[in-house]
C-alpha cells in the first residue's frame, strides 16, 4: 500500500474517533475536539490527492477508497447532527446527501465490474470541499446573526452541488449503464 493509500486510510480510522467526540456532550470542548479532528481528517484529502499526483502514485484503490473515506466522514457528520436537535441541518437535506452519495457508488460498482474506474469530478470535488465547510461550521456551532446565516448558506450550498454533482455525474458516466454493462 503506497503513501496516499495509507493516508486515506487514516482517514477512515478517525472517523470513529470524530463520531464519539461529536456525541460526547458529557465532555465540554468536545464539539471542538470533534471539529480538530474532522479539519485533519479532511485535509488529509488533499494531502493524499497531491501526494498522489506529484510522484505518480494514482493508483484503482485510491480512485475508489479515496471518495468513499470522503463520503465516509461526510455522511457520519451528517447523521450526527440529525442527532442534535438544535443543529440547523435539515433531515431532508442529509437525506438527498446520504441518497447521492449511495447512487455514486452504486454507479461506481457497476463501472468497476465493465472494467472503469471513475475518478471524482470536479463538481464532486467542490460539493465535497463545501460539505466540508458546513460542516465544521456546524460542528463549532458559534452562535450569531452572521454566523448562523454563512451556516445556512453553506448547507443549502451543499444540497445543490450535492444535486449538481450527481447529474453532471450521470450525464457524463450514462454510456456505461447503457452499453449492456449493467
Amino acid at each position: 500500500m503506497n503513501l496516499p493509500n495509507k493516508i486515506t486510510m487514516l482517514r477512515v480510522i478517525m472517523i470513529p474517533f470524530f463520531v464519539f467526540f461529536m456525541l460526547a456532550d458529557f465532555i465540554s470542548c468536545a464539539n471542538y475536539i470533534a471539529a480538530l479532528i474532522f479539519i485533519i481528517a479532511s485535509l488529509t484529502d488533499t494531502l493524499d490527492g497531491y501526494i498522489a499526483r506529484k510522484y505518480n502514485l494514482v493508483s484503482n484503490f485510491g480512485k475508489f477508497m479515496d471518495p468513499l473515506a470522503d463520503k465516509l466522514l461526510v455522511s457520519s457528520a451528517l447523521i450526527c447532527f440529525v442527532s442534535i436537535p438544535e443543529n440547523p441541518m435539515p433531515v431532508w437535506g442529509v437525506i438527498i446527501i446520504i441518497s447521492r452519495e449511495f447512487i455514486i457508488s452504486g454507479f461506481r460498482l457497476v463501472a468497476s465490474d465493465a472494467g472503469v474506474v471513475l475518478a471524482a469530478s470536479w463538481w464532486g470535488k467542490i460539493k465535497t470541499v463545501t460539505q466540508m465547510v458546513m460542516s465544521v461550521l456546524l460542528i463549532v456551532d458559534f452562535s450569531g446573526k452572521v454566523i448562523d446565516t454563512i451556516e445556512l448558506v453553506f448547507i443549502y450550498a451543499a444540497i445543490i452541488l450535492t444535486v449538481v454533482s450527481l447529474a453532471d455525474y450521470l450525464i457524463k458516466n450514462w454510456h456505461i449503464m447503457q452499453d449492456g454493462n449493467m
